[in-house]
């Protein structure tokens, strides 16, 4: 196994073992990225002697035995929203290219605290306006789309291209490639992780959050990113949690989960849903059972209002964002971006006012829905990726539905309401692409999705790196399932 095969924890374990040092991490990583981007096309830029000056101060600091804590000498990408000091941020637009921050975003100056190295910018959907980041190639299948609008930075953690990366969530922007792409993405509760830095979408509904080959990893990530930040005016003002898993623990017991109240719905989320997601997803809930949970069936409230609402809110407050510039260089942005930012221009005041209500009225629903079971178990999206190019899905009752709106609309609930979301990899379709199960919570409750998630994970792992990264790119399909191009 190569070095940047390692999981996040892993790789930790190793360093401190003597087995592994950050330099040679990161030089694998690095070797990787130039491997893979030919192809899959993850990174805006590459930050290659940063990173390898990180890993050199990681050495000599667990020499000196200055242990910052796991992420400590681990290579990293950011999504090219998030501003980092001295490095273009340019949201993958030509209207912000060549911008630099004076200063580090708030998460970006948290992991260079934790000593992580940073290896690049990694694409999204411009501005984060859209699903499926159409720079970027689905990272098990090339000729597939990504996801979006973290595709970057699900792609680059599944290439082995980073160990773990940072992504935003609108309406599902971790979760969607996350899922697309095999890996692990985690939608912390509204507030948990600070935004100052962080170009913006929707101000409303905009998350930041890590996207990992396992939900341990995600622990590890999310408990250097938690903590209040009186700059983001959402940020909430709780006390830091250790959301880490036990590191080095045995098989999970069945009853781990003993007690676990797990609400599996019976509308909206399973329906208009793949045949090979809804077995697999299905499948991954009675292992729930099997390790101790108890299922119980739940009516998810207000679903017909969740699209209304997720763009009633985030249509306006996109277009206000970028209300001078639309203006000024319209033709800097690409063409289907800036359709919806001059959509938002329409939109009277009064829908939006009625999404801020209807907001208010579902997390309300859904906090009272949250008080009878502990989490709730659901597909991530109800298709796997699709081929580039393609527009539309068509289920089989003829329900024809745009591949953004299909990929959207289940997990827009999570942001709509604030609450803590979580996928992760529980199998694969009859192409071999990767199929991505979402765990839902109260408020403040990542604790109780990461002990779920990481128990199901170690009694039913799901290879999280593509293809285990055996050779070189190729792009003719050879050793790619189904014949398909992609990384081996």
């Amino acid at each position: 196994m190569q070095p940047y095969e390692l999981s996040l924890a892993a790789s930790a374990r190793e360093i401190r073992a003597g087995r592994l040092s950050p330099t040679e991490l990161v030089d694998s990583v690095l070797d990787r990225i130039e491997a893979t981007e030919p192809l899959l096309g993850a990174y805006v830029t590459v930050t290659a002697e940063r990173a390898r000056h990180s890993a050199r101060r990681a050495e000599r600091d667990l020499a000196a035995g200055r242990d910052t804590g796991p992420l400590q000498g681990i290579p990293m990408g950011l999504k090219d929203l998030i501003d980092t000091k001295g490095v273009a941020t340019s949201a993958s637009s030509r209207v912000r290219e060549g911008h630099r921050a004076d200063a580090d975003s708030t998460v970006a100056e948290r992991l260079d605290a934790a000593g992580a190295a940073l290896v690049g910018k990694t694409h999204t959907h411009e501005f984060a306006y859209g699903l499926t980041t159409p720079q970027t190639r689905n990272a098990r299948d090339a000729r597939r789309v990504a996801g979006g609008s973290s595709g970057g930075s699900a792609v680059a953690v599944a290439a082995g291209a980073a160990t773990f990366a940072l992504g935003t969530d609108t309406g599902g922007s971790i979760r969607v490639p996350a899922a697309l792409n095999g890996v692990v993405g985690l939608k912390p509760t509204y507030g948990l992780v600070p935004r100052h830095g962080v170009t913006p979408l929707s101000w409303s509904l905009d998350h930041v959050g890590p996207l990992t080959r396992t939900v341990e990893d995600a622990a590890l990530v999310l408990t250097a990113l938690a903590g209040y930040d009186p700059r983001d005016p959402a940020s909430l003002s709780v006390a830091p949690a250790d959301h880490r898993p036990a590191v080095g623990r045995g098989p999970v017991a069945a009853e781990d989960l003993a007690g676990l109240r797990v609400g599996v719905p019976g509308n909206h989320y399973f329906d208009h849903v793949a045949p090979d997601v809804e077995s697999a997803v299905r499948r991954a809930v009675d292992h729930l059972a099997e390790l101790g949970a108890e299922l119980v069936d739940v009516e998810i409230p207000m679903t017909r209002y969740i699209r209304a609402t997720q763009w009633g809110l985030m249509v306006p407050e996109a277009t206000a964002y970028h209300e001078r510039t639309l203006r000024t260089v319209p033709e800097l942005y690409a063409p289907d971006v800036r359709i919806l930012l001059e959509a938002g221009e329409l939109m009277p005041a009064g829908d939006h006012l009625r999404a801020r209500r209807a907001r208010t009225l579902m997390r309300e629903a859904w906090l009272g829905l949250l008080d009878t079971v502990d989490v709730i178990v659901a597909p991530t999206v109800p298709a796997t990726a699709a081929p580039v190019g393609q527009e539309d899905f068509t289920w089989p009752d003829g329900t024809v539905e745009t591949v953004s709106d299909s990929y959207v609309r289940l997990s827009a609930a999570a942001n709509i309401t604030g609450i803590p979301a979580l996928t992760m990899p529980v199998g694969h379709d009859a192409a071999g692409l990767p199929i991505g199960m979402q765990l839902m919570g109260r408020p403040l409750g990542e604790a109780t999705l990461l002990r779920t998630g990481h128990a199901y994970e170690l009694t039913r792992p799901v290879r999280a790196l593509a293809s285990a990264g055996r050779s070189a790119v190729r792009a003719d399909g050879a050793g790619a399932p189904g014949g398909a191009p992609g990384v081996l």
